[in-house]
C-alpha cells in the first residue's frame, strides 16, 4: 500500500519571538499521509510531516503523543494539533513526523493499547503495541527520498514518552537519541496512577536493553507523574543500564505535565537544544520568514485580526477579504481546500464579494472568489 498523500509547500510563520540566535529565514513543507500498517487495516495510521522545504534528505524526528484520561477524547485528537511542536524540530533541520497510534484520531484500533484494569494495569503489552506503530512509521519514512532514518531521533510526551522509552529498548537502526517529556501512563487523576509499582517495573524492564542516549524532562509540578514517582522511573531505568539524563524543570503554570506544549516553547526548547548539542545532533537554526503584510485597506481592528490569523499554528488555514474591509478566516481544517471554502463562507456572511488573501502562511494568488446576494458588510 502506498501513502495516501497530498503535497503543499508552505511558508510557515511563527508569530512569536524566539530566543534562538538569528539565522536564515526558511520555507517549510507539510504533508498529510497515512502510514501503511497491516494491523491498522487499509486505512493505515494518521500522520503529518513537517520538514524544511529543500531537496535533500532530512533526518527523521519521530514525535509521539500522549493519551487522554478519557477514552472518548481519543477520537478528537489529530496530528495537526502537534503542528507547532513539529515546527520546532523542523526548524532544527529534522523531518518531523507526528504519527497517531492505533486508536487515536482517525487511526483505527479502538482499545488495542489498553492497560487493563487499574489495580493491575499491564504496561508492557500496551507499550509493545505503541512500539509496533512507531516502527511502522519508521519503516514508511525509510522508503522516502526526502527523509533518512540515519541519525534520527524520537521524542514523546506522557504516554508518548513511555512509548519512546520502550522504542529505545528495541532500538531500530539509525536511532541516535531520544527525548521523553513527562513520560508515563495510567494517570487516573491528579497524583493518582494505576499500579505505580508496575509502571516503575516497566521502566526498569526497558532499561535492561535500552542503550540509546535519552533526555527525560519532568516539571516539578506535574500532576500526572510527580517528582518522587518520576525519580523512581529513572532509578529503575538506570539500574538496568539505561542511559537517560534526568532534568527537573521548574513549575509550569497550573500543571507542569503540559510543559511540552506550543505555548511553552521558550521553556522546553532550551533543554532540547542543549541535549542535541551534547549528542552532536545540533544544526543551524532555521528562522521563520518575514511576516505577511496585512491587506492595505484594513483598519486597525482588522489588522489585529489578521495578526491573530498569522499567530495560529494550526495547519490548513485561510484568510478571505472583501473590497470594503470585510474578512473571515478559519484554521485547523482537514485540508487546505476546506480552509479556503470555510474562510470564504465566513467572509461572505458580512460582504457580498470575497477573495482569498492568504492560505496557510503564504499570500494567495487571489483568483479564488465567492459571491452572495447578502448586502450586509461588516469587519467580521
Amino acid at each position: 500500500m502506498d501513502f495516501a498523500r497530498w503535497r503543499l509547500p508552505v511558508l510557515i510563520l511563527l508569530a512569536i519571538a524566539w530566543a534562538a540566535a538569528p539565522a536564515n529565514a526558511a520555507q517549510f513543507y507539510i504533508e498529510d499521509l497515512r502510514i501503511p500498517m497491516a494491523a491498522a487495516g487499509p486505512q493505515g495510521l494518521e500522520a503529518f510531516l513537517v520538514r524544511p522545504d529543500g531537496t535533500r534528505r532530512y533526518p527523521l524526528a519521530l514525535l509521539s503523543h500522549g493519551s487522554p484520561r478519557s477514552f472518548a477524547d481519543r477520537a478528537t485528537m489529530s496530528a495537526h494539533h502537534y503542528y507547532g511542536i513539529a515546527l520546532e524540530y523542523a526548524r532544527r533541520g529534522f523531518a518531523a513526523l507526528i504519527v497517531m497510534r492505533r486508536g487515536y484520531g482517525t487511526s483505527p484500533g479502538g482499545r488495542v493499547d489498553s492497560v487493563g484494569g487499574c489495580a493491575n494495569a499491564a504496561y508492557l503489552p500496551a507499550a509493545a503495541v505503541s512500539v509496533a506503530d512507531l516502527r511502522a512509521a519508521i519503516d514508511a519514512m525509510a522508503r522516502r527520498s526526502d527523509v533518512t532514518t540515519t541519525g534520527m531521533i524520537a521524542a514523546g510526551h506522557s504516554a508518548g514518552g513511555l512509548a519512546t522509552v520502550a522504542l529505545t529498548a528495541q532500538a531500530p537502526a539509525g536511532l541516535a537519541a531520544a527525548i521523553s517529556f513527562a513520560g508515563g501512563r495510567g494517570s487516573l487523576d491528579d497524583d493518582e496512577v494505576c499500579n505505580p509499582n508496575g509502571l516503575v517495573q516497566a521502566f526498569a524492564t526497558f532499561g535492561k536493553t535500552s542503550r540509546v542516549p535519552m533526555l527525560w524532562v519532568y516539571s516539578s509540578n506535574d500532576s500526572y507523574f510527580g517528582p518522587d514517582l518520576a525519580r523512581r522511573f529513572h532509578d529503575g531505568f538506570r539500574a538496568g543500564g539505561g542511559n537517560a539524563k534526568f532534568v527537573t524543570a521548574p513549575p509550569y503554570g497550573d500543571d507542569g505535565h503540559y510543559l511540552y506544549s506550543v505555548e511553552s516553547r521558550p521553556q522546553w526548547t532550551p533543554y532540547l537544544d542543549a541535549f542535541l548539542r551534547e549528542r552532536g545532533l545540533a544544526r543551524e537554526m532555521l528562522s521563520p520568514p518575514d511576516p505577511l503584510p496585512p491587506p492595505s485597506h484594513f483598519n486597525d481592528a482588522a489588522k489585529a485580526e489578521f495578526a491573530r490569523y498569522l499567530a495560529s499554528t494550526s495547519p490548513h488555514k485561510a484568510f478571505a477579504v472583501s473590497p470594503n474591509g470585510g474578512y473571515g478566516w478559519r484554521s485547523g481544517r482537514n485540508t487546505v481546500e476546506d480552509a479556503e471554502r470555510d474562510s470564504l463562507a465566513a467572509c461572505m456572511k458580512w460582504s457580498p464579494t470575497c477573495t482569498l488573501y492568504a492560505v496557510d502562511d503564504r499570500l494567495s494568488s487571489g483568483n479564488v472568489q465567492g459571491t452572495t446576494t447578502d448586502q450586509v458588510s461588516r469587519s467580521r
